[in-house]
């Protein structure tokens, strides 16, 4: 259910400008999910959303990366490499075992990096099976997801590398 409503919340975060917490949940509840207002607020902490003004002036959540660029790449980065334990492929499914409760996180994070032939997945409590078109899909999509995870935490580190020299700088 939270893997289902936080896919929910990226995909309405990306198509439209959404201003408050209650709009947000507006649109879950005519998407079928009971929400409430805590659970929204807990879910955008979770998705590490924020507010930035749009072009026409108004707020609007985005998702921000772990450097604080709105993408979710970096944002995820993070979390995968302190979730996953295991990455294996058997024919066309990538399976990714993680510390327990975290495969829905990880699930997710994995259908927002839209990995190159991915089908769709599936998050249990420990495990993600991704589904690939083709065999090769999973063997490419394990080594995407290396340097996407890679990719992510140099940029991290660089963000604080950067903080830590601004306040040495002080």
């Amino acid at each position: 259910m939270k893997y289902n409503r936080h896919k929910l919340i990226l995909e309405l975060v990306a198509q439209r400008n959404i201003e408050t917490q209650e709009e947000l949940a507006s649109l879950l509840q005519e998407q079928g999910m009971k929400v409430t207002q805590a659970t929204v607020s807990r879910d955008i902490r979770e998705l590490n959303l924020t507010k930035v003004t749009g072009e026409n002036g108004k707020q609007k959540y985005i998702v921000l990366d772990a450097a604080g660029i709105p993408n979710a790449m970096g944002r995820y980065a993070r979390l995968l490499s302190e979730a996953l334990v295991s990455v294996d492929t058997a024919k066309n499914l990538l399976i990714l075992r993680t510390n327990p409760g975290l495969a829905s996180a990880v699930g997710a994070a994995v259908d927002t990096l839209g990995l190159t032939g991915l089908v769709g997945s599936l998050a249990g409590d420990d495990t993600v099976f991704c589904a690939f078109k083709e065999d090769e899909d999973a063997l490419a999509a394990m080594e995407e997801l290396q340097t996407k995870i890679a990719n992510g935490l140099e940029r991290e580190e660089a963000k604080k590398s950067r903080r830590r020299r601004s306040r040495n700088a002080e």
